[in-house]
């Protein structure tokens, strides 16, 4: 591995007006380079948004007219990749000449139906390349109303030029299998954008690098009622400085050490300079995949076999 420095950028989407927020992420994502960055990590579904507090008037059983509308808007604020939008995230990468992690809503492709949404990681080179894409394997709860279900075919980790990066969104963060997939494969910066925004979410990432021993560096937004329409009706109710998402991101290190504080209640960026050598170090006695795996007992088989309902 050779960062030295690197940023988690804790801020919220313009709900439901995708250029205003690629605006913002390419300000934030200017910010974090100015300050000596060579990675940043963006949160859970910033371009595209994350709606919470919505149902899309979808109880049991049932579907509501405007709640399809609400999810005709969500569709349209999605982004495809590749896209305008991500030639548009490279070209700032390249010019920043800054390794971008960024969680996005992704519209499916036509061999996929076309008319399904993920939640997903895209990674951009410094050298102004979308290098690949995670989608997340298992949306949580109401997500699963707006978002499908990724599979094995985007498992793979990122490889940049300096180094091996992974990406586990949210709850598949509590998936044991699933960071066994991207331990096994030698991660040694483990990216985990969300919107978890509860305090045990730190203990999470601690225990995560620690498992792993690599960096961890979890991203969370921070958006209020204001950041999104008026006519937007989240359960939260419409009083525009109600915090809808709180925050919570932090940067670990891979002995565990908290090298930048959950910050909660604001937008900001966490920065924290990064020792590659930590890994090593944190191997000696742990290794999960290697000297530690017990490979004779336990193995985890993966099918990356990408699933269409084309042969």
């Amino acid at each position: 591995m050779k960062y030295h420095k690197a940023a988690v950028v804790q801020a919220g989407s313009i709900l439901f007006d995708t250029p205003a927020t690629l605006d913002k992420f390419e300000s934030l994502a200017a910010a974090a380079a100015k300050n000596g960055a060579e990675l940043v990590v963006f949160p859970e579904a910033f371009i595209g948004g994350y709606p919470k507090g919505s149902h899309f008037g979808a109880p049991v059983g049932s579907r509501s007219p405007e709640g399809r509308d609400l999810f005709r808007r969500y569709f349209e604020s999605a982004i495809d990749a590749p896209s305008p939008e991500t030639e548009r995230i490279g070209a700032l990468a390249k010019d920043l000449k800054l390794d971008i992690i960024v969680g996005v809503v992704e519209r499916a492709r036509a061999a996929e139906g076309a008319g399904t949404l993920f939640c997903s990681a895209l990674c951009f080179s410094s050298e102004g390349k979308l290098i690949g894409k995670r989608r997340k394997l298992m949306p949580t709860a109401a997500e699963r109303v707006i978002w499908g279900m990724g599979d094995g075919s985007t498992l793979d980790l990122f490889e940049t030029a300096s180094a091996r990066i992974g990406a586990v969104i949210c709850w598949e963060n509590f998936m044991p299998m699933m960071r066994m997939s991207q331990y096994a494969q030698g991660v040694e910066v483990y990216c985990a954008p969300t919107v978890d925004d509860r305090e045990s979410w730190s203990s999470l990432m601690r225990v995560i690098a620690l498992e792993g021993r690599c960096f961890v560096l979890s991203a969370n937004q921070f958006m209020r009622r204001a950041d999104a329409p008026g006519d937007f009706q989240p359960v939260q109710g419409d009083d525009p400085s109600t915090v809808l998402i709180n925050g919570g991101s932090m940067i670990v290190s891979p002995l565990g050490d908290v090298l930048a504080d959950p910050v909660f209640g604001e937008e900001t960026i966490l920065f924290a300079e990064l020792d590659p050598k930590d890994i090593a170090r944190g191997k000696m006695d742990f290794d999960v995949a290697g000297h530690y795996a017990r490979a004779d007992v336990f193995s985890l088989a993966i099918d990356r076999t990408e699933k269409t309902p084309l042969a």
